[in-house]
């Protein structure tokens, strides 16, 4: 393949000027053609330029889901510059940090963010409000030291410390992954609509709900937020989206949306889940109310996301995250950093044209997960002999009680199989004799009575003593990250504390 055809905005220009006169996103009630798009992408171009903006640089965005993310990024490629989306509810040191890491030309803000600009200010950092959907007018920014122009984004993450990381993924490493996953992902077809609504600031929505179906030759609905969610449900019948991309908590969001008026989605054929675990008993109700079942995949920001993914209805296995994508080679290593892939289970390590090569200017982080090009993705998988994976836990989540692992998403998934309990998170607590031990967080179903020595005789019944939970907290409301995931370590940090 030639170098033009590794960069992004000519791949996705292409695409547009086929589309000049046709749909290719949905946006506030109504359908942008190729045209519009590129217009709106060919002003910021020109207003970045003007402003100073070159190849090398980096330009920050703190805005929700909408076409001028789309537009600026576009912009900046092709001025040679990566675009570093963050979150927007980062809080103001969480997002200092990250801008002193990633050293950003100027930083675009969307509306009410009061808090930050003027800790954007007093840290010198130039910062613009711009309309969703329109461009921002002129601009200029600050000398800032200029990178690689292969780099297309930097995803920026506080991490399980708090002190920031970025990631940094080059065209070559999202145009394989988005590429490839369209291929092999067999359901999907030029034409379909995606639901974009994963915040972009995360891998898994912005590569695979924004860039994909815009080079692969598919449509998206775009909204800026997915609550309340009876407004997603009513975007998604207005716009006729029938591919939906979403974490598990959303399914559950959309299901009771639904319960309680909102309208059923027609039409869809494709539901696909990743970011966290998919609780078994869930599919079976998105059937019910979404007319689909769900597709399982796995990935991390590192691998610009996709590593695994159920490739279509006939062939998926449910409870696993699929087989690996083409492009990968993958090894399962034990805690003594010995090689035991034929045993089938251990860490996984993975090397391929998704993955990146080390973390944004800081080689300690690096140096600790990368090693001649092969990822230690920290998380201990079983892979069985069709090449299917099943995500055990992350390592570090792995409980250790008397000598023998115990892995919480085993134990969780017993505990959603008890009629009573919608959602359950095991974690491990300090234990004199033991070392640790398992304590559950359990929300229970609505009108449902449960008592915690009930949920410690279920386990009792279903799995070895060790496993078995010492104690059952009952929570109303999990705490969730940004994209819905369950804050498993906040958890796990009160439950320490209540020993």
């Amino acid at each position: 393949m030639t170098e033009m055809v590794f960069r992004l905005e000519n791949r996705i220009m292409n695409r547009l000027q086929k589309d000049w006169n046709q749909p290719v996103l949905w946006w506030n009630d109504e359908w942008w053609t190729g045209r519009k798009l590129a217009d709106l992408a060919a002003v910021c171009k020109d207003n970045l330029e003007k402003g100073g903006f070159g190849k090398g640089h980096r330009l920050a965005v703190m805005m929700p889901n909408s076409p001028m993310v789309l537009a600026l990024s576009l912009a900046v490629w092709s001025l040679g510059g990566a675009i570093v989306p963050i979150n927007t509810r980062a809080g103001v040191p969480t997002s200092m940090g990250i801008l002193k890491l990633v050293d950003p030309f100027a930083v675009i803000l969307g509306t009410e963010m009061d808090d930050l600009q003027q800790a954007l200010t007093d840290n010198g950092f130039p910062w613009y409000i711009s309309p969703l959907d329109s461009s921002l007018g002129s601009l200029e920014g600050r000398p800032s030291q200029r990178g690689d122009e292969e780099l297309a984004v930097i995803f920026a993450t506080s991490g399980t410390t708090g002190l920031p990381k970025a990631v940094p993924l080059s065209h070559k490493n999202l145009l394989h992954n988005a590429l490839t996953v369209f291929k092999e992902l067999t359901e999907l077809r030029e034409g379909d609509i995606f639901l974009n609504v994963l915040p972009n600031f995360h891998s898994f929505g912005f590569t695979v709900a924004g860039l994909m179906p815009l080079l692969c030759g598919m449509l998206q609905t775009i909204l800026p937020s997915f609550l309340p969610p009876h407004r997603t449900l009513e975007a998604i019948s207005h716009s006729k989206t029938n591919v939906l991309l979403v974490v598990p908590t959303m399914l559950t969001f959309l299901l009771s949306s639904i319960d309680h008026g909102a309208p059923k989605p027609e039409g869809l054929k494709v539901v696909i889940s990743g970011g966290d675990r998919l609780n078994m008993q869930l599919d079976s109700r998105v059937k019910e109310y979404l007319g689909v079942e769900v597709l399982e995949g796995y990935g991390l920001t590192e691998c610009s996301p996709v590593v695994c993914v159920n490739r279509s209805y006939e062939e998926r296995k449910l409870g696993t995250v699929g087989p690996f994508i083409s492009g990968y080679q993958w090894r399962l290593i034990n805690e003594s950093g010995e090689d035991v892939t034929s045993a089938g289970e251990g860490v996984l390590w993975v090397k391929g044209n998704s993955v990146t090569s080390q973390y944004f200017r800081d080689p300690d982080k690096s140096a600790d997960r990368f090693q001649e090009g092969w990822f230690n993705t920290g998380d201990y998988v079983r892979v069985d002999s069709d090449g299917y994976v099943q995500i055990l836990d992350r390592v570090t989540d792995i409980i250790i009680v008397g000598g023998f692992n115990v892995y919480p998403q085993e134990v969780e998934a017993i505990l959603q199989t008890h009629p009573a309990i919608e959602q359950a998170i095991v974690v491990g607590i300090p234990h004199q004799v033991n070392g640790e031990v398992p304590k559950a967080y359990v929300k229970k179903k609505q009108g449902e009575s449960l008592t915690p020595r009930e949920v410690i005789d279920f386990c009792k019944k279903h799995l070895a003593h060790y496993k078995v939970p010492r104690s059952v907290e009952f929570i109303d409301a999990f705490p969730l990250s940004s994209t819905g995931k369950v804050l498993r370590r906040m958890l796990k940090k009160e439950a320490a504390s209540n020993v």
